[in-house]
């Protein structure tokens, strides 16, 4: 049963006149032209004559794709008063928008109470003043700050985004934005490795030298160490990577090797990896004799036990060639929380 869906509402570059480095709006949300009130009621009415014959929970109205709160006021509560209508009437459950660190101020925060919006993100992609500078934000560090606590003192969820791999990043400074994150403690987090778009400054850098993407083995790692820091801390991560709907064409309009359709599995498959090898590091096998091991995992992340396309069974049984492994569900486990038990050795013995 799913239990939350977004309603998407895209707003592709309106509100935003700086051009980061990186962006190409019109590439990234695969919508061209401006939006209207009535293109809005089309969009929650197609969504809902789905949604409201299914199980789901939440139905989220999103506003993405733009800076929402960098758009003409009147704009905004326009498209707000058409999304607090469906709200008041019960046929969506949260309104929800992403925006800019330095588009958050207390008159915008006040517009956006009045019409009952919940959730605001931040596109804040990294805390380091070089990394902005360098990608064009047209803003620093501190901005962030200030806007998070505000939208937090106004009672609102708070999000923030963070990119990985943008010029002049490193493990370090991607460690130290993830740190921040936990330090400044929103509700949820996004994280996007840096994908070079065609028709962006970032891809006429990429052909002439300037900037190198990063592999995909180190898009994973540096989203890895990242990813821990803030769940760790209990942070809901809902989105690692971009989704092949959010661009035009993943082959033609795409350079670099960043791009992985199924790159959240590829990064918490890597994190159940590790976290399982340390349970069976510490239980000291005899090598010598074959042994039965149960490994469990939530049903929920099953799939990242596995490893994408089973990597991760090929890994223990090619590293643990005396381990006779099972993989199974344990409901009473977190997600991405993971248990091993010896279940025999061949001598008939069991050991808990």
């Amino acid at each position: 049963m799913k239990k939350h869906a977004i309603i998407p509402i895209f707003i592709p570059h309106k509100g935003c006149p700086n051009d980061c480095i990186f962006c190409n709006q019109k590439k990234i949300t695969a919508r061209q032209g401006n939006i209207s009130e009535k293109d809005v009621r089309n969009t929650i009415e197609t969504y809902l004559s789905t949604l409201e014959n299914s199980s789901v929970e939440t139905i989220e109205l999103a506003f993405f794709g733009g800076s929402f709160t960098g758009i003409p006021m009147e704009e905004q509560s326009a498209f707000l008063s058409i999304a607090k209508e469906y709200k008041d009437r019960g046929r969506i459950h949260k309104i929800h928008m992403s925006t800019r660190p330095d588009y958050i101020n207390e008159e915008i925060l006040d517009n956006l109470k009045r019409y009952g919006a919940d959730t605001i993100e931040l596109g804040v992609q990294s805390f380091v003043d070089e990394i902005l500078e360098k990608s064009g934000r047209g803003h620093d560090s501190s901005i962030v700050y200030k806007s998070s606590q505000l939208i937090k003192d106004y009672g609102f969820e708070l999000g923030i985004q963070l990119m990985i791999g943008l010029p002049g990043d490193t493990m370090e400074t991607a460690v130290y934005s993830a740190k921040e994150t936990v330090r400044i403690n929103p509700s949820i987090a996004r994280l996007y490795p840096t994908i070079v778009i065609n028709d962006t400054e970032l891809y006429n850098q990429y052909k002439q030298g300037l900037y190198l993407p990063l592999s995909q083995e180190e898009a994973i790692a540096r989203t890895k160490a990242m990813y821990e820091i803030i769940d760790d801390a209990g942070i809901n991560i809902i989105r690692v990577g971009l989704k092949s709907s959010d661009l035009i064409n993943e082959n033609g309009e795409i350079s670099g090797n960043t791009y992985h359709p199924a790159f959240r599995q590829l990064v918490e498959g890597e994190i159940s990896r590790d976290r399982i090898e340390k349970e069976l590091k510490s239980m000291n096998f005899d090598t010598s004799k074959s042994t039965k091991v149960d490994i469990f995992s939530n049903p929920q992340t099953f799939s990242v036990m596995v490893g994408h396309k089973g990597c991760n069974r090929q890994y223990f049984d090619e590293k643990y060639p005396y381990l006779n492994i099972a993989y199974k569900t344990d409901e009473e486990l977190e997600p991405n929380r993971f248990k091993v038990t010896e279940k025999e050795v061949c001598n008939g013995k069991h050991r808990k």
